[in-house]
C-alpha cells in the first residue's frame, strides 16, 4: 500500500496520535511503495519567478474575501497531490540569521482577540486566503522582517500551482480568531516563488514569498511586526510549529501550535524535515522557529505522510528560498 504525502494544510490531522492531515502524493505515493516520485536529480537554478499584481486588483481582493467565502474556502492541501520531490538538491550556503521586528504603530482595526482553549493569536502570524483554478482557498502564513516591511512567507502550494500559475485575490490575515480579525486584511502586489516549485512542483521547495500592500498607510510590519528569519541552519534542531488547521478535530478558526526535534525525511525523498506535529488541512504556510513565535522563523508547514503518523514536515531553507526571500523583500 502506498504512503500518500500529505500537505499539513487540508485533510488528515497531524495532530499526535492522528494520521497526516493533507494528502500530498507526491508523485505516485498514492497506491505503491513508501516512496515518493523522485524527480531526476538536477543542480538548482537558483532563480525565482513572480508575478505582480495591480493596486487595484489588491483592493478588489479585500472586497471579495466576505466572511462567508472565508469560511468556506477549502484547505489547500489538495494543491500538492502528485507533486515531485528531489533529495539533495539543496546548495550548502553560509548560516544566516536576520532579526526580527516589533510592532511601532499597531493599527488594532477591532476588539483585540480573545484567549481561546487553543493558542492566544499571535499578531504577525495570520490566515491566508487566495483564488486558484477557480475555486477560494485557506492556508496560514507569518510577517517576516524585510526591507519593504511587507513581506508574508507561506507554502509555495500557497501561491502558486506548482507548477502552473499564480493565485489571485491573495490577503494575508493576521491574528485571526474565530471570525474576528483585529489588523484587517492585508493583500498580496506580488508573489514570489523559486522557480523548483513554480515550474518543477518540487516539495523540496515548497516556500513562497508575498508583498502585500499598506491597508492602512502603515506598514504590515509596522502594524503587527515581523520575524527574523534564519537560512542554512543545522539540521535535526528543535522547531515551535504554528497554524490554522481546518480539518476535524478542528475548523481553522484558532491558532494552534506543536513543536519537537526536526528529522530527515524517512524515505529519503525530499530535502523536508518533520516535527512531531497534529495540525491538519489549512495549517499549510504556517511558520517553524527555531523556538517561541518570537524566534527566527526557518520552515513552513508543507506536507505529511500517511505512513508516518502524527508528523508535519517542512521545507529545509537554504539558499534557494532565501534567494526567492531576498527578491520578494527588496
Amino acid at each position: 500500500m502506498q504512503d500518500k504525502i500529505q500537505n499539513h494544510a487540508p485533510k488528515a490531522s497531524l495532530r499526535k496520535g492522528r494520521a497526516i492531515a493533507a494528502l500530498l502524493l507526491a508523485g505516485g505515493l498514492i497506491g505503491g511503495s513508501a516512496s515518493m516520485a523522485m524527480a531526476a536529480p538536477t543542480a538548482p537554478t537558483d532563480k525565482v519567478e513572480s508575478t505582480t499584481i495591480s493596486q487595484a486588483k489588491a483592493e478588489n481582493a479585500m472586497n471579495y474575501w466576505t466572511s462567508s467565502r472565508m469560511k468556506n474556502a477549502k484547505s489547500a492541501d489538495v494543491l500538492t497531490h502528485g507533486k515531485s520531490a528531489t533529495k539533495g538538491a539543496q546548495k550548502a550556503g553560509e548560516s544566516k540569521k536576520i532579526s526580527g521586528q516589533k510592532a511601532t504603530n499597531p493599527k488594532n482595526k477591532g476588539q483585540k482577540p480573545k484567549k481561546s482553549s487553543s493558542v492566544t493569536p499571535v499578531s504577525h502570524i495570520g490566515k491566508v486566503f487566495f483564488t486558484l483554478g477557480g475555486s477560494d482557498y485557506v492556508c496560514s502564513g507569518n510577517s517576516v522582517v524585510s526591507a519593504n516591511e511587507s513581506t508574508v512567507s507561506t507554502a509555495g502550494h500557497c501561491a502558486n500551482e506548482g507548477p502552473g500559475a499564480f493565485a489571485t485575490r491573495w490577503v494575508f490575515v493576521p491574528a485571526y480568531e474565530n471570525g474576528n480579525a483585529p489588523y484587517g486584511s492585508f493583500a498580496a502586489t506580488e508573489l514570489v516563488t523559486p522557480t523548483q516549485w513554480s515550474n518543477g512542483g518540487d516539495i523540496t521547495f515548497d516556500t513562497a514569498f508575498a508583498v502585500v500592500s499598506d491597508n492602512s498607510g502603515v506598514s504590515l510590519a509596522d502594524q503587527v511586526g515581523a520575524s527574523g528569519v534564519a537560512f542554512n541552519q543545522a539540521r535535526g534542531l528543535t522547531y515551535t510549529a504554528f497554524g490554522y488547521p481546518a480539518a476535524s478535530p478542528f475548523n481553522g478558526e484558532t491558532l494552534q501550535s506543536c513543536s519537537g526535534s526536526a528529522i530527515d525525511d524517512p524515505y529519503g525523498q525530499s530535502d523536508s524535515q518533520g516535527i512531531p506535529c497534529d495540525m491538519t488541512g489549512g495549517s499549510s504556510g504556517g511558520p517553524w522557529f527555531l523556538g517561541g513565535s518570537s524566534a527566527y522563523q526557518n520552515s513552513v508547514n508543507s506536507f505529511g505522510y500517511s505512513g508516518v503518523r502524527n508528523t508535519m514536515f517542512g521545507p529545509y531553507w537554504g539558499t534557494v528560498i532565501e534567494q526567492a526571500y531576498n527578491s520578494a523583500q527588496n
